[in-house]
């Protein structure tokens, strides 16, 4: 399948992305922070990348930026993980760069098919 680099701060909701991801056959790699998401991005090339929008430090928004602006990165998916889900936020973070986003909480089949649709 793909490799899938996931990009949290909380670590239930980082566990239960990698371990619904793993069991539908994806790689995955995780990040705790914008930055180390960033640098991870930049080493491994994963096929995809689900981020996080809201974290201490680098936010998903400014990391999605500075991968987009990358031509290492730049093809890269990514689709933002957020609790926003006021009027105006879906035009930021698709603004920001990302391909899609998922609200949180989400349900195990909301994050598998938003993963299938951005792998396309």
């Amino acid at each position: 399948m793909a490799t899938i680099l996931v990009v949290e701060d909380n670590p239930q909701n980082l566990k239960l992305a990698q371990l619904v991801l793993q069991r539908a056959g994806h790689a995955v790699l995780s990040a705790d922070s914008g930055e180390a998401g960033l640098a991870l991005a930049r080493e491994q090339q994963p096929d995809l990348i689900l981020m996080d929008v809201q974290m201490p430090g680098m936010d998903g928004l400014s990391a999605t930026r500075l991968l987009k602006q990358n031509p290492l990165t730049a093809h890269v998916k990514v689709v933002a993980l957020t609790a926003l889900a006021m009027k105006g936020d879906a035009e930021r973070i698709l603004a920001a760069g990302c391909d899609a986003y998922l609200a949180k909480p989400y349900h195990y089949n909301d994050l598998i098919s938003a993963v299938d649709r951005a792998l396309g």
